[in-house]
């Protein structure tokens, strides 16, 4: 924000007697998102001055048992479905779940992930291996065929 903006953010919220939220948050860093602050040392009282540990990232216990048991549940509901002649219906309707569930929002998304859609993506950073118009028109029209 400009300073004027500020300016008037500070008075209006002086003369208003209260704090937003974002008054108190800690200033933000100018580093891009992509790049983490190094954590810093907390000195409490309670630490003695001794750096906080990280805690490790939690991993979902046994992915392969879990997808094992899906497959399984799966499996079971369409012998039934299909047992009640509904085995298609229900085939077709469980490839339509799973297009919609696989398919993830931009919010989903972990930290660090670029889109393969690159206005998504922080200063429309396109991914390793985008073909560019530029680079598409670059290559047709300045390169010599090949076995001429």
């Amino acid at each position: 924000m400009s300073a004027a903006v500020e300016q008037r953010l500070a008075r209006f919220r002086a003369a208003r007697g209260t704090s937003s939220f974002a008054a108190r948050l800690p200033p933000r860093s100018e580093e891009p998102p992509g790049k983490a602050a190094a954590p810093e040392a907390s000195e409490g009282p309670d630490r003695g001055g001794q750096p906080r540990p990280v805690p490790a990232p939690t991993e979902p216990a046994r992915p392969l048992l879990v997808l094992a048991l899906k497959v399984l549940l799966w499996a079971v509901l369409l012998a039934l479905f299909a047992e009640l002649e509904l085995g298609l219906p229900f085939f077709v309707v469980s490839l339509l779940y799973w297009m919609y569930a696989g398919t993830r929002g931009p919010g989903e998304r972990r930290p660090g992930e670029l889109s393969a859609y690159s206005v998504f993506n922080p200063g429309c950073t396109p991914i390793a291996g985008t073909l560019t118009a530029e680079q598409l028109e670059r290559e047709l029209h300045y390169r010599p065929a090949a076995g001429r």
